[in-house]
């Protein structure tokens, strides 16, 4: 069974009482057409008047029953189909978000979007038809058949030739739109994607003048799209003409053979009453059943798309027997064992037999061209990606060892893309961790935050928009630096970090922080050589190989690499200032 439809489970018995009260509620139904043909045949014809008023009452009383009960079916289904998307909603946030990188590499994040709210939308709006319709339609239409039956065989027998054609019809209609359905949630992913890009990249698409070139972009995707919902919708729209004319059809066809009968006094006027209600009775629960399935491929499709992130298996889990990593975090040097790494369907290793430690309580510096793989080594080290060899050790343990929250809880992280929430700067520099105010001010202070915060008309309690996007990209840089800091940590990582900052500002920060982080391992990625030059080691990295380990001035003697990253940064009088 699907991993979507198992998430139904815990409103499986309101569900039962749903799907009770919509089948009394049909059952109720039937009985009035058979109690019309009573009044007719043995009240009117026979002029009772107390009869008639009899059956009447009861035809009121039964009505009313199976409205309440339509209601409360009602009710109930929407209730339970709202509390099962918002259920589902939830169940892919959750594994969504612990995802590791190789699992987010599967989906783009519109895709992984429309899912969560498009998708969920048509199995919400699925669950609803199924409780209100799957039970009723086939009551009505085989109750409907039994009934017109038992009153008249030969006047019923028509509807071997309608409902024929309207079972045909409909599977028909069904091969059809499948794949139809399929295409059009993947468009809607596809317009998502544009729509996404141009907002995220509104700055970049302004200074180039290319408004026109993306409505081109975002008009093709548009278009594409409604040609695939409007092939849908024609295919769709030829149910309710077919069921229309199927209906007058029958309908005629019961009326002229029932004329017939009645003229030969083969049928009583109550009966042909009664037999043509229940035909229509049974034409439109096949309707309702039409429409179940022309919207059932649609909802089928966002199932299996569900489905793809649900059964997604997470590339990096935790070890089945995790050891206490605070017992053993004694020796907190840290060390690359060989390590070589590849991106998923990648064929070239981003990362080639990489072996160095960072000794505990120093500054330890990574540098290298755009694409060397520094970045990479800091996601090995957090574990966001394993290694395809090798190992990764803090002191003597393999951090595969450890469970990924207490792994990640060593670390102060502030990423080379800074994040920034539509929140106060408080509230970005805080995260949702229990810190005291008094921790997070100082942050702010030692980040340089509070330059610009203090200034702003709500101060730290300034909303920001989202993406920072009201935000220059040192200050930006600077509130990640802090929210990276507020909390005291073993490690503290860096990851180009300080590119967006001037370098007063980068050296007024870099030397508040050796004061904080004295006692903890720090690491810092920079292509920025001033940002490294009081490192205790250096790291040089070139398509993804170390090339040179050591010292500013030991790398300036013996690292080809660096001495070039030296000589396009800085002049000949500093770099000998600085030996």
């Amino acid at each position: 069974m699907s991993i979507t439809l198992k998430q139904f489970k815990p409103y499986l018995f309101q569900a039962i009482l749903t799907i009770t009260l919509v089948a009394i509620s049909a059952i109720l139904n039937l009985y009035l057409p058979n109690m019309m043909s009573d009044i007719v045949n043995k009240g009117v014809i026979r002029q009772n008047t107390n009869y008639i008023i009899e059956v009447g009452l009861k035809m009121l009383l039964i009505s009313f029953i199976s409205v309440l009960f339509g209601i409360l079916s009602h009710l109930t289904s929407a209730k339970i189909a709202a509390s099962y998307a918002k259920d589902l909603r939830f169940k892919i946030f959750k594994k969504v978000t612990d995802f590791s990188f190789s699992e987010f590499d599967s989906f783009s994040t519109a895709s992984l979007i429309t899912r969560n709210t498009n998708d969920v939308l048509q199995i919400q709006q699925l669950s609803i038809m199924m409780m209100r319709m799957v039970i009723r339609a086939p009551i009505l239409s085989i109750g409907g058949i039994i009934m017109a039956f038992s009153i008249n065989s030969k006047l019923s027998s028509i509807l071997f030739i309608s409902l024929p054609l309207l079972i045909g019809g409909i599977t028909l209609i069904i091969f059809l739109t499948m794949p139809l359905f399929k295409q059009l949630q993947k468009k809607i992913d596809k317009i998502n994607l544009v729509v996404r890009e141009n907002i995220l990249g509104v700055r970049v698409i302004r200074a180039f003048n290319k408004e026109e070139y993306e409505e081109k972009r975002f008009n093709f995707a548009n278009i594409d799209l409604t040609k695939t919902a409007l092939t849908l919708n024609r295919i769709n729209a030829i149910i309710f003409p077919l069921m229309m004319f199927l209906m007058n059809f029958t309908t005629i066809g019961i009326i002229a053979y029932g004329a017939n009968l009645l003229d030969a006094n083969k049928l009583n006027i109550g009966d042909l009453m009664a037999v043509l209600q229940y035909v229509i009775q049974i034409l439109f629960a096949f309707a309702m059943i039409s429409v179940i399935f022309a919207f059932l491929p649609r909802a089928i499709a966002s199932i299996n798309r569900i489905d793809e992130v649900l059964k997604k298996e997470n590339s990096i889990k935790d070890s089945e027997n995790p050891i206490n990593f605070l017992s053993n975090l004694k020796n907190k040097q840290i060390t690359f064992d060989n390590v070589t790494f590849y991106y998923p369907f990648s064929k070239e290793p981003v990362l080639e037999n990489i072996s160095f430690s960072i000794p505990e309580g120093k500054t330890t510096a990574i540098i290298g061209n755009t694409g060397a793989g520094k970045s990479t080594l800091l996601s090995l080290l957090l574990r966001f990606y394993d290694v395809s060899s090798g190992q990764i050790k803090i002191g003597d343990t393999n951090i595969k060892e450890w469970k990924q929250n207490q792994l990640r809880n060593l670390f102060g992280f502030a990423p080379q893309k800074p994040v920034i929430f539509s929140n106060s700067i408080y509230e970005n520099i805080k995260f949702g961790r229990d810190i005291d105010d008094s921790k997070v001010f100082e942050a702010a202070k030692i980040a340089m935050v509070s330059e610009f915060a203090e200034k702003m008309p709500q101060g730290y309690d300034t909303i920001l928009a989202q993406g920072g996007t009201n935000l220059s990209g040192g200050q930006k840089q600077r509130i990640s630096i802090a929210r990276a800091i507020a909390e005291k940590k073993e490690f503290y990582i860096f990851d180009d970090t300080f590119s967006a900052l001037d370098f007063k500002t980068d050296s007024k920060i870099r030397m508040e922080l050796s004061k904080i982080a004295a006692d903890s391992t720090v690491i810092i990625v920079s292509q920025r050589v001033a940002t490294i030059l009081g490192a205790y080691q250096i790291i040089v990295l070139e398509d993804g190989k170390i090339v040179g380990i050591g010292n500013h001035n030991q790398l300036l003697k013996s690292c080809v690499v660096c001495q070039n990253f030296v000589h396009s940064q800085l002049s000949e009088e500093d770099i000998k200032s600085i030996r």
